[in-house]
C-alpha cells in the first residue's frame, strides 16, 4: 500500500506456490482497495502482441484489439504479471518506457501518454484535437505488480537490469510456524494436533539450510491443508505415508538419498509402526439424492481403511456411477484399490498427479477413477513442442474469414464439470504447465481472447456484489468453473540409474498431491494374466513372471539401458494362442523386444536370463517348413497364412486396396503369420526393420490378401501434431482444414499405414499413444476422436472411431547407421512389434529366380552369398552400411535387362558410393572376390610383376 501511494510498481518476489499471487490478488488488489486487475500469466510463447495488442481479422479488415498492459493503463486498473522469470528474453523490456514514463506508442498508431503530461496538453488543447492526434491518456491509478522466483537459485531467467530497475522489491517468504500451525488447526480441528505439528515441522525443516543439502526442491507449504483436510476425514490415517503423496521423495531421490531423508521422518515420528499396508477400498458409491444442482453432481462414498469405515461426500460427473469392470482391460488388484481409496481421498480437496513407470497402469486407473464417479473425461496428450496457445486457446479462422479463438479442452472440461487427464506432464515444458497454476490453485484462468473463469463460489458473489446476471456476465466474459471439475495429471519419474526427475520441481510439486503407482507384484501380475487369459497354464505364465523379474531386477546396465519391453502387456502377447494351446511363445517375447536389433551385449543377456527361466531361447526362425506347404492363399472367403485364419473383407473401395507384385518366401510369410494373429486379436502393429528388407511390400501384401483399405502417411522431420491429423488448405481465400488420412482411417475403418515413423520427432509421434491404448485422441481443429463415444456420439465436434480401424507403422531399426529417432524405445511397448529381416539365403535366391528368370543361376548364388556375408559385417560393425534385400533386387533386374554389363557392371550402381572410402572399399572388393565377382577391374589396375 505504501508504494501504490508513492505511485511506484512493486515485485513480489519469494519461494514457488501460490502465496504471492494471492496476496497481490486477494489483498491488495481485491479485498483492500477493490481494483480490477488485469492479469496474464508469463511463458516462453509470450510475444509482444500478447502484452500490447493482437492483430485480429473482422469483416475482411485487420483490427488491432488492446491487450492486458493496453487496457490496464486506459481504465486504470492494476496489471499482475506472474512468472517473469519464464517470459524469453527481450520481451518484457517493450514494458520498460510504459513502467518508467507511463508512455508507449501502439501498432494502430495511438499513442500513451502519462496522465500529468496529458492533462497540461489538455490545458492548451481541447479533448476532440488530441484525440485528433492519436494521444490516449494513461490512468494515474494504473500499476503493475510483477510476481517472480529468484533466479539462479530457481530455474529461469534472470532479471534485465533495466527492468528491474523499474521495480521496488518485496521478498515474501513462507508464513512464520506458528501462522501456519493456527491455519492447520483451524482447517482440522478434529486431527490431533501433535499430528499437525509434526507434518508441519518435518516440511518446515525441508526448508531449512541442513534440508537443502539432501539436494531435495522445496517442499509446497500449500499442500499441508489439503494433507489436514484428508487427516479429518479419515483420522489415523497413516501420517508419514500421506506426506509422501504432497512430497514424492522416493521419485525425487536416488537410492542412496532415501535413508537420510527416513531418519528425518522418524525425527519426526513420521515413519508408520507396522510394516504392512494398511487395507484400504471403496465399498460403495451412492448418488446423493438431489435438493438442489450441487447435489445432483455429488455421491457418498462408504470406503474401508484398516479396520474403520469411513462415509465423506465427494463431486462426481452427470454419467452413471460404475465400479470399474475388467471389460474395460482393468483388472483390480489390492494395490489398485487402495491406490483407488487414496485418488478419491485426494479427489475430496486437490487435483492430483499419479506418478509410475511404463505400462503400470496408469491410465487405467484414471479411467477407473472416472467410471467410478461418473465423469466424462477430457484428455489431453501432452507433447514437449506444445504452445501455451495449444494448451488454453487455438487460433481459428471462421468461414468468412474472420479470426476467432477456439477453446481448448482445458476450458470445456473447467465450464463442464469434467474430469481433465493431463497425459505426460513430464514432457511438456515447465513453463507450459506453469499457465495451469492459477487455475488448479484458486481455480481461476484468464484466456487470449480476453474472457475469464471463475471459481463457482466467486462467481456468486459477484453476482451478488455487481447484480448481474448470468447472461450479462457471459456478455462480459466472465464464465463460472463448475465446482465438480477435477484434474488429473499422469507422469513418468526417472527411470532406475538416471537422474532423478527434473521436471519434478517446487512449482510442479505444489500443483498436486501425487500417487506412486508401484510395479505390480509377480502375484498380483500373476492374477492379472488369469484374468486377461482364462485357462492359462500354470507353469508357462510362471516362467514368463520369472523372466520379468529378471530383467527388471537386472543391475547389469546393458540389460538396463536397453528397451526390453516386459510390462504386463508384452507377458499376455507371449501367453499361449489359441492356435498353439500349451506352448508359450518364446517367439512372440523376444520379437515383442526386437531382440535381433539388440546390441550384441544386451541380446546375450536377455537369452542367459531367459535360459535361467527354463525358457528355450530358439525361436519360430530356427524351424524348417517347405515354402510348397507354407502358403498365404484365399479359399471360399478365408485368408490361409500358416495355421491362421481369417475372414477377408469385402469392401466398395478398391482404390484403395493394395495390390502389387509380390513374390512369396518363407520368412516374409512367417512375419504376415504373426502379424495376422495380432491383427485378429485386435492390436495395432509395428515393424520395424533396416531399410530395403520389405517392410512396405509385406504389409501391402498383408493388406490385398485382406482385400483391406487403407491410408498412408508419410512422417518426417517436419511432421507436427497438426499436419498429423489436418491438413490445411487454401479454399476461396480461407484457410479451410481438411481431414488427414489418419482422420479418413478412423472415421471409414481403414487400415492407417504410418511409413518413417522414426523420421518424426518422438514428442509428436506420441499423441498416438491416447489412440492406441485408449481410443481417443484430440484433433488440432478441436474434434476428438473417440473409440466408445456413448452418449457423447451426439455431441458436436466428436468422431466416433470405426470398429475396423487398425494402425500398422512402419519404422528402421534404433541405432548406428539410421538417423532417425528411437520410435520403438519410446513407443513399442503400445504396439505388437515384428522384426522385419533380410530374407534367409534359400528364400532370397527364390525370390532373385523370379525377378531374374533368365539370369544364370550360379550368378545369383554368387551375388546372394556375397551380400549375405556383407550383411553380417554389417551386423558386427565392420561395414558401414546394412546391404539389403532392395540394392539385390534392383542388381538381378539390371542382370535381367543388360546381361552384357555383366556382373560388375551391375553391382557398382550398389557398391559407388563407397568408392571414395578406401577401407570400406578394400572390405568390398575382397568379399567380391571371394565369391567369384570379378570387381573392381579397370585400364588403369596395372600391376607389373619383378624380374
Amino acid at each position: 500500500l505504501q508504494k501504490d501511494v508513492l505511485g511506484q510498481d512493486v515485485f513480489l518476489i519469494g519461494p514457488p506456490g501460490p502465496l504471492r499471487r494471492s496476496i497481490a490478488m486477494q489483498y491488495m488488489v481485491q479485498e483492500l482497495t477493490k481494483r480490477e486487475v488485469e492479469y496474464i500469466a508469463l511463458s516462453r510463447d509470450t510475444t509482444e502482441g500478447d502484452l500490447k495488442q493482437r492483430r485480429e481479422i473482422k469483416g475482411g479488415s485487420a483490427h488491432y484489439l488492446d491487450q492486458c498492459a493496453v487496457r490496464a493503463a486506459l481504465l486504470g486498473r492494476v496489471l499482475v504479471l506472474e512468472g517473469v522469470e519464464r517470459a524469453e528474453r527481450n520481451v518484457l523490456p517493450v514494458l520498460n518506457n510504459l513502467l518508467e514514463n507511463r508512455e508507449m506508442q501502439l501498432e494502430d498508431g495511438r499513442f500513451l501518454m502519462s496522465a500529468q503530461r496529458y492533462d497540461k496538453l489538455l490545458q492548451e488543447h481541447s479533448a476532440e484535437q488530441l484525440a485528433a492526434w492519436r494521444v490516449e491518456r494513461v490512468s494515474e491509478e494504473f500499476r503493475v505488480v510483477a510476481l517472480g522466483l529468484p533466479v539462479p537459485r530457481y530455474r529461469g531467467n534472470p532479471l534485465d537490469p533495466p527492468l528491474r530497475s523499474r521495480f521496488q522489491a518485496r521478498n515474501i517468504p513462507h508464513p512464520p510456524f506458528k501462522e501456519q500451525l493456527e491455519i492447520l488447526y483451524a482447517a482440522a480441528p478434529n486431527v490431533p494436533p501433535e499430528t499437525l505439528a509434526q507434518l508441519l515441522g518435518f516440511a518446515t525443516t525441508m526448508l531449512t539450510p541442513e534440508g537443502a543439502t539432501l539436494g531435495l526442491p522445496d517442499f509446497p507449504m500449500n499442500s499441508l491443508l489439503p494433507l489436514a483436510h484428508i487427516l479429518s476425514i479419515v483420522p489415523g490415517y497413516d501420517a508419514g505415508k500421506l506426506l509422501e503423496q504432497a512430497f514424492p521423495y522416493s521419485a525425487l531421490l536416488g537410492p542412496e538419498g532415501i535413508p537420510a531423508l527416513q531418519d528425518t521422518l522418524k525425527k519426526f515420528e513420521l515413519v508408520g509402526s507396522t510394516g504392512a499396508a494398511q487395507p484400504r477400498r471403496i465399498e460403495n458409491v451412492k448418488r446423493s439424492e438431489a435438493v438442489n444442482d450441487s447435489d445432483a453432481r455429488s455421491a457418498v462414498i462408504t470406503a474401508l481403511f484398516g479396520d474403520k469405515r469411513f462415509s465423506f461426500k465427494v463431486m462426481t460427473g452427470m454419467e452413471d456411477l460404475k465400479r470399474p469392470v475388467a471389460s474395460g482391460g482393468y483388472h483390480e488388484t489390492e494395490a489398485h484399490a487402495g491406490l483407488l481409496a487414496d485418488m478419491v481421498l485426494s479427489h475430496t480437496t486437490s487435483d492430483f498427479c499419479l506418478l509410475g513407470g511404463k505400462g503400470c497402469g496408469k491410465s487405467m486407473l484414471a479411467r477407473a477413477f472416472a467410471d467410478m464417479l461418473g465423469y466424462h473425461m477430457e484428455s489431453i496428450m501432452l507433447y514437449q513442442d506444445m504452445t501455451a496457445r495449444e494448451l488454453l486457446q487455438q487460433r481459428v479462422t471462421l468461414a468468412n474469414g474472420d479470426t476467432a479463438w477456439r477453446p481448448s479442452p482445458v476450458v470445456t472440461a473447467a465450464r463442464d464439470g469434467s474430469l481433465l487427464l493431463l497425459d505426460g506432464i513430464h514432457r511438456v515444458n515447465p513453463g507450459t504447465l506453469s499457465l495451469l497454476h492459477r487455475l488448479v490453485h484458486d481455480r481461476e484462468l484468464t484466456l487470449y481472447d480476453g474472457s475469464r473463469l471463475i471459481g463457482a463460489d466467486r462467481y456468486e458473489v459477484l453476482q451478488r456484489e455487481t447484480g448481474l446476471s448470468s447472461e450479462q456476465l457471459t456478455e462480459r466474459g466472465v464464465f463460472p468453473i463448475h465446482p465438480a471439475f477435477r484434474v488429473v495429471a499422469l507422469a513418468e519419474p526417472a527411470a532406475p540409474g538416471e537422474t532423478p526427475s527434473q521436471w519434478l520441481g517446487p512449482e510442479a510439486l505444489s500443483m498436486f498431491l501425487y500417487h506412486t503407482v508401484p510395479p505390480l507384484t509377480p502375484a498380483q501380475e500373476m492374477d492379472i494374466l488369469r484374468a486377461m487369459v482364462p485357462g492359462l497354464p500354470q507353469d508357462a505364465a510362471h516362467q514368463l513372471l520369472q523372466l520379468a523379474q529378471r530383467l527388471r531386477n537386472a543391475r547389469d546396465p546393458t540389460v538396463n539401458h536397453t528397451e526390453i519391453h516386459t510390462n504386463t502387456h508384452d507377458l499376455h502377447a507371449a501367453i499361449p494362442r489359441p492356435a498353439s494351446p500349451g506352448h508359450l511363445s518364446t517367439h512372440v517375447l523376444q520379437r515383442s523386444a526386437c531382440v535381433r536389433f539388440l546390441p550384441s551385449l544386451a541380446r546375450a543377456a536377455l537369452q542367459t536370463a531367459m535360459q535361467d527361466a527354463g525358457l528355450e531361447t530358439t525361436g519360430k526362425d530356427s524351424e524348417q517348413a517347405d515354402i510348397k506347404t507354407f502358403s498365404a492363399e484365399v479359399r471360399d472367403g478365408v485368408l490361409h497364412i500358416g495355421d491362421v485364419t481369417a475372414p477377408v473383407s469385402s469392401t466398395a473401395v478398391q482404390t484403395k486396396v493394395p495390390d502389387i507384385l509380390f513374390y512369396d518366401n518363407l520368412q516374409h510369410l512367417r512375419v504376415m503369420e504373426d502379424m495376422l494373429k495380432d491383427f485378429n486379436l485386435g492390436e495395432h502393429l509395428l515393424l520395424v526393420g533396416n531399410q530395403g528388407v520389405g517392410k512396405n511390400k509385406v504389409v501391402d501384401r498383408f493388406l490385398q490378401l485382406l482385400n483391406r483399405p487403407r491410408e498412408y502417411l508419410q512422417l518426417h522431420r517436419d511432421t507436427t501434431v497438426q499436419s498429423l491429423t489436418l491438413q490445411p488448405t487454401l479454399r476461396d481465400g480461407v484457410i479451410v482444414y481438411e481431414d488427414s488420412p489418419l482422420v479418413r482411417a478412423v472415421k471409414q475403418g481403414y487400415v492407417l499405414v504410418i511409413d518413417e515413423a522414426d523420421k518424426a520427432p518422438v514428442n509428436v509421434t506420441c499423441v498416438l499413444k491416447a489412440l492406441v491404448e485408449n481410443g481417443e485422441m484430440l484433433l488440432a481443429d478441436g474434434r476428438r476422436i473417440l473409440a466408445a463415444p456413448g452418449k457423447a456420439a451426439d455431441r458436436p465436434g466428436v468422431v466416433s472411431m470405426h470398429a475396423d480401424f487398425r494402425m500398422v507403422v512402419l519404422a528402421n531399426r534404433p541405432g548406428f547407421p539410421f538417423l532417425g529417432n528411437d520410435f520403438f524405445s519410446a513407443m513399442g511397448d503400445i504396439f505388437a512389434c515384428h522384426a522385419v529381416e533380410n530374407p534367409c539365403r534359400s528364400s532370397e535366391l527364390a525370390m532373385l529366380q523370379r525377378y531374374g528368370p533368365r539370369v544364370q543361376l550360379s550368378s545369383l548364388e554368387k551375388l546372394a552369398a556375397a551380400f549375405g556375408e556383407l550383411r553380417g559385417l554389417a551386423d558386427a560393425g565392420l561395414a558401414p552400411y546394412p546391404y539389403s534385400t532392395r540394392e539385390l533386387v534392383s542388381v538381378v533386374k539390371h542382370l535381367q535387362m543388360f546381361p552384357d554389363d555383366g556382373l560388375w557392371g551391375a553391382v557398382r550402381s550398389v557398391f559407388d558410393f563407397d568408392a571414395y572410402s578406401p577401407e570400406a572399399r578394400d572390405m568390398i572388393l575382397s568379399t567380391l572376390h571371394k565369391h567369384g565377382i570379378p570387381a573392381g577391374a579397370h585400364p588403369a589396375n596395372v600391376q607389373l610383376a619383378k624380374e
